[in-house]
């Protein structure tokens, strides 16, 4: 199954229309446990430290660029490889008069980023993107050599390993260029770029799995069937997803000690924990 040809679709409904795009972001920010987790991160990590300036590394639809701008007053950065992607986001800052928005369009792996960006980030944000690159050390460099001294990264992606449940997370999804990580390949890859980890942790336990098949694969294979099959799933959701957030809550609430994602705090190797 194909993710990204759906997420273009739905991107393309909205465009850049700002009334539309919050009210995605919106649905997203609840309808997703990974935002529920990695805003739940991204808090505590601006608790800790006042970040001024925020890279949202294969930003996508930008709804995390949107939420550390409006939450923290940040300066963010968003930076897509898909060009589409990028020429909504950027309508959408220009709507809504912001300047501390902006959006590029580069490939995050490139040894040109650095110069293309020409400036340096107090934290870096990569959600759902390392498993579809393959040459994931080059983007670890990059975010290296784009992090100011004491600056933060955070990683979101799914886990690679030989439990049963990780595979029914990975399976299910083509575009990827890898399965994942376990914390000790990213520990390792991140470590050739001059950085180390400063926590990792699981999510998309055993309850974050029943919310991933109530509330993600299913609707996607009701969506990738036909398009005349979106009037059922208003229906499908209105039933499924008070359950699903029951097991939502419990994979936020009660950190699994395994599961098919991970959620990675990194620095710079020099800088104290």
């Amino acid at each position: 199954m194909k993710y990204e040809p759906l997420k273009d679709k739905i991107s393309s409904i909205v465009e850049s229309n700002i009334f539309l795009r919050r009210i995605l972001y919106s649905v997203l920010n609840l309808f997703l446990l990974r935002s529920w987790h990695i805003k739940r991160c991204l808090r505590k990590v601006f608790n800790d430290i006042h970040f001024a300036s925020a890279l949202d590394a294969g930003c996508g639809m930008g709804e995390f660029s949107y939420y550390i701008y409006r939450k923290f007053g940040a300066r963010v950065v968003g930076v897509d490889i898909l060009a589409d992607e990028i020429e909504r986001n950027s309508k959408f800052a220009i709507k809504i008069a912001s300047n501390q928005l902006s959006f590029v369009r580069a490939d995050i792996s490139a040894k040109s980023l650095p110069e293309l960006l020409s400036r340096k980030f107090d934290l870096i944000l990569s959600v759902d993107v390392m498993e579809h690159i393959k040459d994931d050390v080059a983007v670890f460099k990059n975010f290296a050599n784009l992090l100011n001294d004491n600056g933060i990264i955070v990683i979101s992606t799914p886990t690679g390993s030989d439990s049963e449940l990780d595979k029914a997370h990975q399976s299910f999804v083509e575009e990827h260029y890898r399965d994942g990580y376990s914390i000790k390949s990213i520990t390792e890859k991140l470590k050739s770029a001059n950085l180390r980890v400063v926590s990792a942790s699981y999510t998309y336990g055993w309850a974050g799995w029943v919310y991933w098949n109530l509330s993600v694969k299913i609707p996607m294979i009701i969506l990738n069937k036909s398009s005349m099959l979106y009037v059922i799933l208003p229906f499908y959701l209105i039933i499924t997803f008070p359950i699903s957030l029951v097991f939502m809550a419990f994979d936020y609430f009660f950190p699994p000690s395994s599961g098919g994602g991970l959620l990675v705090v990194a620095t710079r190797s020099n800088q104290p924990t």
